[in-house]
């Protein structure tokens, strides 16, 4: 099995897991459960730690990686007083049901998602979760037994499965979280702007790109060095080969299978125009000439 097809199957199913935080049907369900409308990182950080149980900002910080603790201060522990991680963990199914109703209207219910339900939780239920914390959480979580909500949630465990061993990657070269994001921009694989959402302030981004150039991963004017474009590459080598366990187990006639039922899916999400343009995912609507979702290199910074 090649690396690049794990990656292929991360860009095939993120917008299926990616639809609960930016959906309007999830931000009326995040309204309705009292989060702050005005605010969608309260949902988030409800919605994506609510498998850890009420975990506290180190707990939060440390499996996010990539968010500065500050941020995740503000948010943890607060919102497990607007709701517990069981509630929040039932409205966020809540969410992805609605959203995925009116995404897919008629395919809800069909032979077709059904199938790519099972075979996605098979894969899913393969993950070797050992050292990761996210992707062992939601993995724990009970069965939907609706199809759309099984392969919602399939994707959850496998993202948070890649995204483990994304922060593995990361620690084994190095990178602490606002590290990633500066080595990230500086080989441009998406504007410095797009990660003002983690919310790293100009004096500690300044002080993470001061300690890149030092170990020769930047020049002074700040943009990458072969060092650091051969690690970065290194890095997303070693998250393809960690996130390979699931497909190996799922085995490549039934993996083909699901990027046939899956695909078209997929790319019903892409085109709603519901994801966000520019964004840490790396996924934009398709235009007429341009790889799908699962050819596109994606940015993989999660």
């Amino acid at each position: 099995m090649t690396s690049s097809l794990p990656r292929k199957m991360w860009m095939l199913l993120e917008p299926v897991h990616a639809l609960l935080y930016y959906a309007p049907e999830a931000g009326a369900e995040a309204a309705a459960e009292g989060y702050d409308p005005a605010d969608r990182w309260q949902s988030y950080f409800a919605w994506r730690a609510a498998p850890l149980g009420a975990a506290g900002p180190g707990l939060v910080t440390a499996s996010f990686y990539s968010f500065s603790p500050a941020k995740v201060a503000r948010y943890v522990p607060a919102t497990w007083e607007v709701a517990s991680a069981g509630e929040a963990l039932a409205s966020r199914l809540r969410a992805v049901d609605s959203s995925l109703r009116t995404v897919w209207g008629e395919e809800i219910g069909s032979a077709a998602l059904a199938e790519a339900a099972k075979l996605a939780r098979t894969a899913a239920e393969a993950c070797v979760t050992t050292g990761r914390v996210l992707a062992a959480a939601n993995q724990d979580l009970p069965w939907p037994d609706e199809p759309h909500l099984a392969l919602w949630q399939a994707s959850m465990v496998l993202r948070e499965h890649r995204g483990d061993g994304h922060v593995a990657a990361l620690l084994t070269a190095g990178l602490d979280g606002c590290e990633s994001l500066v080595s990230f921009a500086a080989i441009g694989a998406a504007p410095v702007t797009t990660f003002g959402s983690r919310e790293w302030t100009p004096e500690e981004w300044q002080a993470a790109t001061e300690r890149l150039t030092a170990r020769g991963w930047l020049n002074p004017d700040g943009t990458a060095t072969p060092l650091a474009h051969e690690t970065r590459a290194e890095i997303e080598r070693t998250t393809d080969a960690l996130a390979e366990s699931p497909w190996e187990a799922l085995g490549p006639e039934a993996t083909r299978r699901l990027v046939t039922l899956t695909a078209p899916l997929t790319t019903t999400i892409v085109k709603a125009g519901i994801l966000p343009g520019v964004s840490t995912l790396g996924i934009r609507p398709p235009k007429t000439g341009q790889p799908s979702p699962a050819e596109r290199p994606p940015a993989a910074e999660l």
